[in-house]
């Protein structure tokens, strides 16, 4: 029993190092100044934050095509990646299909998400003017918004995404909204 016992505690030791010194895996490097300032933006629900800039479907879809149809699919349907078109109204319900159009609550969380994270062997790659083009196709897609409908910082917080209400605010007196 006691060999046991000491296997036990050799086994919790090496587990409490590698929590303290966790293994290096020599990717990437450290964030500097500049790096930090290009994430270091905050778009809220309502739009705050946006930067200046404008975009349409018609222009997001060639933009589409040549940075984000290989992932999600020629016509956001998923391919390697998740959909980003479809499912809406299905949340809830046995074949649930969670895509921009049924899931996110906000259109300038859309946004941002683009912005920082995609394509994603690129991300932040794509200027202001190009996310929000692409954020329009795939609202468009989506039926969300029209074909020439000019995405910006004004009109896209304006976009009521099928999802708006599906979300609860966080009850917990401790939690601020960023809202």
């Amino acid at each position: 029993m006691w060999k046991l016992n000491v296997c036990f505690t050799l086994l919790s030791a090496a587990v409490q190092a590698e929590e303290r010194n966790p293994p290096r895996l020599n990717v990437g490097r450290s964030a500097v100044g500049k790096d930090v300032l290009k994430v270091d933006k905050f778009v809220t629900p309502a739009g705050k934050g946006l930067p200046a800039g404008h975009g349409n479907a018609v222009e997001g879809k060639a933009i589409y095509e040549r940075r984000c149809a290989k992932c999600h699919g020629q016509r956001g349907e998923g391919a390697d990646d998740p959909a980003l078109v479809g499912g809406i109204g299905s949340l809830g319900k046995p074949k649930e299909l969670r895509t921009v159009g049924s899931f996110w609550p906000h259109t300038p969380g859309v946004w941002d998400y683009v912005n920082r994270a995609m394509p994603f062997k690129e991300p932040g790659s794509l200027t202001t003017d190009q996310v929000y083009a692409v954020v329009a196709y795939i609202l468009n897609l989506n039926g969300l918004v029209e074909a020439q409908d000019e995405m910006n910082a004004k009109s896209l917080p304006k976009v009521k995404m099928p999802n708006r209400d599906g979300f609860v605010k966080d009850p917990r007196p401790d939690v601020k909204s960023k809202h």
